[in-house]
C-alpha cells in the first residue's frame, strides 16, 4: 500500500465505489429494451408484412425505475466524491465520470420508444458515421471494406463452413472442463438456458449456453476466448479489487472497450473466422442504414437478401431496434466491437512505440475504460487498484507480444496500394 495515503483515504475510496455498485444495480439495460417473444410471434404471423407491435407504452409495462430519484442519486455520490476526494483526483475522475455515464443510461431507458433514445445511445457508444481521427474512415466505411474483401474471400470457395454437430448440453461440458483449468482459483460455471437470444451470454461468474444451439470445435473455443478469458476474467478480476469495487460492474464506456478486448483476443489466439466478422460487418450495416432511416421491414428484408434465415434476420434486425420503434433510430450497441477492437488495437501498437507493454494488461483489471489505463497504472503502483489475477497468456507474454506490435507497426506503413501493383502478377 502507498505511505502517500492513509488507510481513511482507502476506506473513504471503498465506501464511494460501494455506492456506485449499490446505485446501479437495478439498471439492466438489456432487459429494458428487449422485445418479449410475443412481438416475434406476430411479426411472423403477418407473414413479415407488418411492423412489430412496439410502441412507446410497451417498454413501460415494465422496468421501471423511479428516474428522477435514481439520478439524484448518483448526483449526490458523485459530489460525495468530489467533497471527500479531491476535484484533482485521479480515482476522483473516473468515478465522477462513471456516475454522469450512468445518469446518461437513465435518461435513455426514461426515452425509450421516442427519438432522444437513439441519440442518447449514440453518445454512449457512438454513431456509424463517427471517425476515429479527422479524414479517416468512419466506422461505416470501416464496415463496408471488411465486407469488400470477405466477398473477395467468398468467391474463392477455399473456406468451408465447418458442420456444427456439438450440442448445447455437450459445448456446456467441454466449456466448463476448459474454464475450470483457465480460472483455477475460482468457481465458473457453465449453464444451459432457454431465455436467451444470443447463442451464449456471459454473466458475473457464468457462461449461459441457449438450449436448442449447436456448435462447431471453433466456436466453443471462441466461447472460451471471448466469453471467459475476456468478459467473465475481467468480471473476476474487478471483484477482487479491494477499494475500486466499482471495477466489477461496467457502464457503456467500459463496453466499447471490453469488446474490444475480447475481439482483440479472438484475432491473437487465431479463432476468429470470416463468417463471424461477416457478422460483425452486418451489424455496422444494419446500425448505418436504420440512422439513414430505414425500418424494421427494410432492415429484415435486407438480412434476407444476404442470405439469413428468416429466424437469424429476425433476430438480427431486433437488436438493431430494441429500445427504439420500428420506424425511429438504432441502439447502437452493436458498434461497440469494432470500434473496441481499433481502439484496443491502437493502443497496443502506441504502448510497444512509447515502452509503456504493461498498459494492456491493466486493461484487464476488471470493466475498465480504454481512457483510464493511464490513470489505472498509477492506482496500482499507489494500491487503490490490484493488477488483474487471470491475464490471457497472449496478454501476459509481453516478448511476444512486443514482438507481434513492432512488426504491426512497421507493416502499418507501407501502401498496400502500391504493394497490389507489384504483386499482381503473383496473385493473378
Amino acid at each position: 500500500m502507498s505511505t502517500l495515503y492513509s488507510q481513511d483515504y482507502f476506506d473513504k475510496i471503498k465506501e464511494l465505489s460501494d455506492a456506485i455498485v449499490i446505485a446501479q444495480a437495478p439498471i439492466r439495460i438489456l432487459d429494458a429494451i428487449k422485445w418479449g417473444p410475443e412481438v416475434k410471434a406476430k411479426f411472423f404471423e403477418s407473414k413479415f408484412k407488418n411492423l412489430p407491435e412496439v410502441d412507446k407504452d410497451y417498454y413501460f409495462k415494465a422496468n421501471q425505475l423511479d428516474w428522477i430519484k435514481k439520478r439524484q442519486e448518483f448526483h449526490l455520490i458523485e459530489r460525495a466524491v468530489t467533497r471527500s476526494l479531491g476535484q484533482y483526483s485521479a480515482i476522483g475522475h473516473i468515478m465522477r465520470r462513471i456516475c454522469r455515464e450512468y445518469n446518461t443510461v437513465l435518461r435513455m431507458l426514461e426515452a425509450r420508444g421516442t427519438p432522444e433514445f437513439s441519440m442518447m445511445s449514440q453518445q454512449l457508444y457512438g454513431s456509424a458515421l463517427d471517425v476515429f481521427h479527422a479524414g479517416d474512415p468512419n466506422i461505416a466505411e470501416m464496415g463496408t471494406l471488411m465486407v469488400e474483401s470477405l466477398i473477395e474471400i467468398d468467391k474463392s470457395n477455399l473456406i468451408k463452413e465447418e458442420e456444427k454437430n456439438i450440442s448445447a448440453e455437450e459445448a456446456v461440458a467441454i466449456l466448463q472442463t476448459r474454464l475450470n483449468e483457465y480460472f483455477h482459483d475460482d468457481a465458473v460455471r457453465v449453464l444451459i438456458s432457454d431465455g436467451i437470444i444470443a447463442d451464449a451470454a456471459a454473466g458475473a461468474d457464468y457462461i449461459k449456453i441457449r438450449k436448442d444451439a449447436m456448435f462447431n470445435e471453433r466456436e466453443i473455443r471462441v466461447l472460451e476466448v471471448h466469453e471467459g478469458w475476456v468478459h467473465l476474467a475481467t468480471t473476476i478480476n474487478g471483484l477482487e479489487q479491494p477499494y475500486c469495487t466499482f471495477l466489477g460492474k461496467g457502464p457503456p464506456s467500459s463496453t466499447v472497450t471490453q469488446e474490444g478486448l475480447a475481439i482483440l483476443m479472438e484475432i491473437f489466439t487465431f479463432v476468429s473466422t470470416t463468417s463471424r466478422l461477416k457478422r460483425l460487418a452486418n451489424r455496422i450495416r444494419a446500425v448505418e442504414m436504420v440512422e439513414n432511416g430505414a425500418n424494421f421491414l427494410e432492415l429484415f428484408e435486407y438480412f434476407r437478401v444476404e442470405g439469413f434465415s428468416e429466424n437469424d434476420a429476425y433476430s438480427n434486425s431486433s437488436r438493431v431496434f430494441r429500445g427504439s420503434l420500428p420506424t425511429l433510430g438504432p441502439f447502437t450497441k452493436d458498434l461497440s466491437y469494432c470500434k473496441g477492437f481499433i481502439e484496443v488495437y491502437n493502443l497496443a501498437q502506441l504502448a510497444v512505440r512509447f515502452g509503456k507493454l504493461d498498459r494492456i494488461g491493466f486493461l484487464f483489471c476488471g470493466k475498465t475504460a480504454l481512457q483510464d489505463v493511464g490513470t489505472l497504472s498509477e492506482l496500482v503502483q499507489e494500491g487503490i487498484v490490484v493488477p488483474p489475477k487471470y491475464l490471457p497468456p497472449q496478454i501476459a507474454d509481453l516478448n511476444a507480444l512486443a514482438a507481434w506490435m513492432c512488426f504491426s507497426n512497421f507493416l502499418n506503413k507501407l501502401s498496400l496500394d502500391k504493394a497490389t501493383l507489384d504483386y499482381k502478377n503473383i496473385l493473378n
